[in-house]
């Protein structure tokens, strides 16, 4: 196929909220999404591990005609970024990187909170934007891989849900930190529990509409985009995915079956046929 489409992707709905600021900021733009939800979640995984699972993904994405893949995982950016440029040369890539400089220049307290994974919390990208954005503050690296999995079943509102947010907030709120970024792109879905709790305390710094301005400035000049449909991939269940996709972003379009080749080493995909339709899901969930 040309390439004339943004690709995203993620271990599973996380980049959806990566996807929507893209869509807000480039609406005339197709995309395909790939949700890898067969190896979710990315972060307790060896970086080796991801980074064969994310090159995969973006041969798929490549061979469906993405002309720019944003990495919109920070786990997977921590793992693999640097290598997918060198691996694919011709194609842009755009990666998560935690916010740590804005929050950096808007601390009154001094202190700042970044909610992550360990994947994220122990690669050399977060290392390296600690050292070139920290040196005058103090920062609480806060790892919560629970939050992933809330974000993904959508159960933030439930006790047990806001119990482990709370558990996760309270070392930076303890702290004094004014700023929390959010370094997984689960986490923006969990906003407005995450706010109940730290109140007027803390703002929460999003990546996300920067990542959207960036991939429309590495956006290949004299590619005009297509007038495609958005495409959706998953490597897990699409019924599943199809609800997370409406409930979180309100979209309601057909979900693809992406999935893995057992035993393929490097890692590889095929499409099957099987497309969960949106409209049919509607009327069989609400029977």
């Amino acid at each position: 196929m040309p390439p004339d489409k943004i690709g995203v992707l993620d271990s599973g709905v996380g980049g959806l909220s990566v996807l929507r600021e893209i869509h807000a900021l480039l609406p005339d733009y197709p995309t395909l999404y790939f949700a890898d939800q067969a190896h979710l979640p990315y972060g307790p995984r060896p970086p080796a591990e991801v980074r064969s699972y994310v090159s995969a993904i973006a041969d798929f994405l490549i061979d469906r005609g993405a002309a720019v893949i944003v990495v919109a995982c920070n786990a997977a950016s921590a793992a693999s970024l640097y290598d997918l440029r060198a691996q694919y040369p011709g194609i842009p890539f755009v990666g998560m990187e935690p916010a740590v400089k804005p929050a950096a220049t808007a601390t009154q307290s001094g202190v700042i909170g970044v909610l992550t994974t360990q994947a994220t919390a122990s690669g050399p990208l977060y290392a390296r934007v600690l050292e070139q954005h920290t040196k005058h503050v103090r920062v609480i690296t806060q790892v919560a891989p629970e939050l992933v999995m809330i974000a993904e079943t959508n159960s933030q509102h439930t006790p047990e849900s806001r119990e482990i947010i709370a558990h996760h907030l309270q070392p930076m709120l303890d702290a004094g930190a004014d700023q929390i970024v959010l370094a997984c792109t689960h986490f923006p879905f969990l906003t407005e529990a995450i706010q109940a709790i730290v109140g007027d305390r803390a703002q929460l710094i999003n990546p996300s509409p920067a990542v959207a301005r960036q991939t429309a400035r590495v956006w290949p000049s004299g590619t005009p985009p297509t007038m495609s449909e958005n495409r959706y991939f998953t490597s897990g269940n699409p019924a599943q995915f199809l609800t997370m996709l409406r409930n979180l972003t309100g979209v309601n379009a057909p979900v693809e079956q992406a999935t893995w080749q057992a035993d393929s080493m490097p890692p590889s995909l095929f499409k099957t046929s099987e497309r969960q339709n949106a409209s049919h899901h509607q009327s069989t969930h609400d029977n």
